[in-house]
């Protein structure tokens, strides 16, 4: 009688093995994508950490604030808002976000491999990028919207003026990138 017990719960455990692995999909279809594809923040959220990694500390996301572009079936490039209560307040001042791309992408004429890095929205309508040791990268100018309808704290929408580029907001200033060879 137990050894029908074990046999009977063994399967048991089995038959809802497959379940639990089905309940697991992509966030983002795995659709083939034809043409890159902007992600509001439900959808970029969704496939961001909760934490992540920089200089030397982790920091909690804001998957609300967050963004990015699908430029195709496996290559992302995702921002997200960061709690930088820890850090230093000279740290703070540069580091706002946390950028994680999968594809090379070009801020003006400063190409930034696949990677993470720290970014942020500076004084002098600058917008620096900082590797994931805080070390600054490039700093590049950034533009004021007076005409977007809707700010929030951060977003990633097309650029009106070109289909192959995209801006990173943070409230109205926004800086434009592309894909590398865009």
């Amino acid at each position: 009688m137990l050894r029908h017990l074990r046999i009977a719960t063994l399967l048991l455990i089995a038959s809802t093995v497959p379940v639990f692995a089905k309940a697991q999909a992509a966030p983002i279809p795995a659709a083939t994508v034809t043409s890159p594809k902007v992600l509001n923040a439900t959808e970029a959220g969704s496939v961001l950490p909760p934490a992540v990694f920089f200089r030397g500390q982790s920091a909690s996301t804001q998957a609300r604030n967050s963004g990015g572009v699908q430029f195709s079936k496996d290559a992302l490039m995702l921002a997200v808002l960061v709690d930088t209560s820890g850090y230093s307040s000279s740290l703070q001042q540069k580091y706002q976000a946390y950028l994680i791309t999968e594809v090379p992408v070009v801020f003006e004429d400063h190409r930034l491999p696949p990677g993470a890095y720290g970014c942020g929205f500076i004084a002098g309508d600058n917008f620096i990028v900082m590797d994931i040791g805080g070390h600054d990268l490039f700093t590049v100018k950034s533009t004021h919207d007076a005409t977007l309808h809707r700010p929030t704290p951060l977003q990633v929408l097309a650029s009106p003026a070109n289909p192959q580029r995209y801006r990173l907001y943070a409230g109205r200033n926004f800086v434009e990138f592309a894909a590398a060879g865009q």
